[in-house]
């Protein structure tokens, strides 16, 4: 990902003290920045080739436990480290942080220096890899929705996540009355990621009381992940430091719509969209038919990487714009894939499967590798459905719960082809981790409804 800073840039800003702090980060399992604040003197001396940590950041849930289950670290195993090698092509400052700068790092195993092969960034550039075996590039763009609380995430938290306020009081989809209230946290966030470097295009409201969403520019597929987890990043801090909370639950209370994550692509040879072609009557190349056919073929194997959490699934409802069914449509928001932009150079696929809460590496990745299948296959498309595709009886489903998802991740001979035995046993084992988790729990929903009447 191209940085606003070259290492010399850095060496430059921390020798006249502008820059005291460097963040070294790896993306986890949950698309999360872990890692160590290196003061910028030792990085810039020695730490910028690499630094350490332990193995189990690849291993854990949201709550930073230790699953037993993985092959790849374990208690038996000792827990031990894994090798930060940073990306200098990342480094790039933190305008909402004084005196910060960040890198990104690739994970490397620890004793021959190789790839992780479940680390997010490896699973994606593997994908990337393939591609420009093809000769293509992929183009990515992912849109951030979110909600604003008008409380701290302290008060919230104190309060047992009960009494949620969003930031505003009513539905503000494009409503810029409505926004100008918020612009106190919103416009930080454009300029701060602005000025980080991010390519941000704008931020608007969306279609619940406290939901936004920010929009980055079109970008080559490993800096549109690496955007994304940044912009998540920062939206949180940027929030916490104003006073308020935000989140990016698919699903924070059920009578609310829903957070996505839609994922606009696009494969491009030469510099030129290999998704074009001016005699089809919509603008589509074959290739993009191919590509297409592909992550609707294999929707329902990768479906897991789109929607990690058992909350995931409560946003797949009918008429909240979130998709049920897993089809195609020209421009049409009722559809699991929508056509953007037919008949221009700018058409391209959009996946409304995924939620907020999605790892964009593993998501980019999976769509990548059905794209790439669908191409390989020359699979066919099948016609676009048009109408209300909720109420399509013929339309195939997405998988409606994590259960579903994990046995068709468990049992996909292709994503086991593309990414390997080893890797999706590791997502699965993820999976079934937090389903475990989940069936421990007492819900408020479960004591309100039998306490009385059961």
């Amino acid at each position: 990902m191209p940085g606003t800073l070259s290492f010399d840039d850095l060496k430059k800003h921390v020798s006249d003290g502008t820059i005291d702090t460097v963040l070294v980060c790896m993306v986890d399992m949950q698309g999360r920045l872990m890692g160590k604040r290196f003061h910028a003197a030792n990085f810039v001396e020695s730490s910028y080739k690499e630094t350490h940590c332990c193995n189990y950041l690849l291993a854990t849930d949201l709550e930073m436990a230790t699953p037993d289950g993985y092959a790849s670290t374990s208690w038996q195993s000792g827990y031990g480290d894994y090798v930060m090698q940073p990306d200098l092509s990342t480094i790039r400052p933190v305008p909402w942080l004084e005196g910060t700068a960040m890198v990104l790092c690739d994970v490397l195993d620890h004793h021959d220096h190789k790839p992780v092969p479940h680390s997010p960034r490896a699973v994606l550039k593997r994908q990337i890899a393939h591609l420009e075996e093809l000769g293509f590039e992929a183009m990515m763009a992912t849109e951030l929705e979110f909600f604003l609380f008008a409380d701290s995430l302290d008060k919230i938290r104190a309060g047992g996540f009960r009494e949620l306020t969003p930031i505003s009081g009513y539905n503000e989809d494009y409503h810029i009355f409505q926004t100008t209230k918020e612009e106190a946290v919103m416009r930080p966030i454009r300029n701060h990621l602005y000025a980080a470097g991010l390519p941000i295009e704008n931020s608007k409201g969306e279609a619940e009381a406290g939901q936004e969403e920010l929009n980055i520019r079109y970008s080559a597929a490993l800096d549109c992940a690496d955007y994304h987890t940044i912009a998540k990043h920062a939206v949180k801090e940027i929030a916490w430091q104003n006073g308020h909370a935000a989140t990016f639950l698919p699903k924070w209370r059920a009578d609310r719509v829903g957070s996505s994550s839609h994922v606009h692509q696009s494969l491009w040879q030469k510099g030129e969209p290999a998704f074009v072609d001016a005699d089809d009557k919509l603008g589509m190349s074959q290739l993009m038919k191919h590509y297409m056919a592909g992550l609707i073929a294999y929707a329902p194997d990768y479906t897991y990487f789109l929607a990690p959490y058992v909350n995931s699934y409560k946003r797949f409802a009918k008429g909240t714009f979130a998709p049920t069914k897993t089809v195609w449509s020209v421009d049409n928001r009722t559809a699991g894939f929508r056509l953007c932009g037919a008949n221009t150079k700018g058409v391209r696929v959009e996946c409304r499967i995924g939620g907020s809460d999605l790892n964009p590496y593993l998501a980019q990745a999976a769509m990548l590798a059905a794209g790439i299948k669908g191409i390989e296959e020359k699979l066919e498309l099948s016609p676009p459905t048009r109408g209300d595709v909720y109420e399509d009886q013929k339309a195939g489903d997405i998988p409606q719960s994590l259960r579903a998802a994990l046995e068709n991740l468990r049992g996909s001979a292709f994503l086991r082809e593309v990414m390997g035995d080893a890797v999706v046993d590791h997502y699965a084992r993820c999976a079934e981790w937090e389903l475990e988790e989940f069936d421990r729990a007492v819900t408020d929903w479960e004591i309100a409804r039998g306490f009385e009447r059961a």
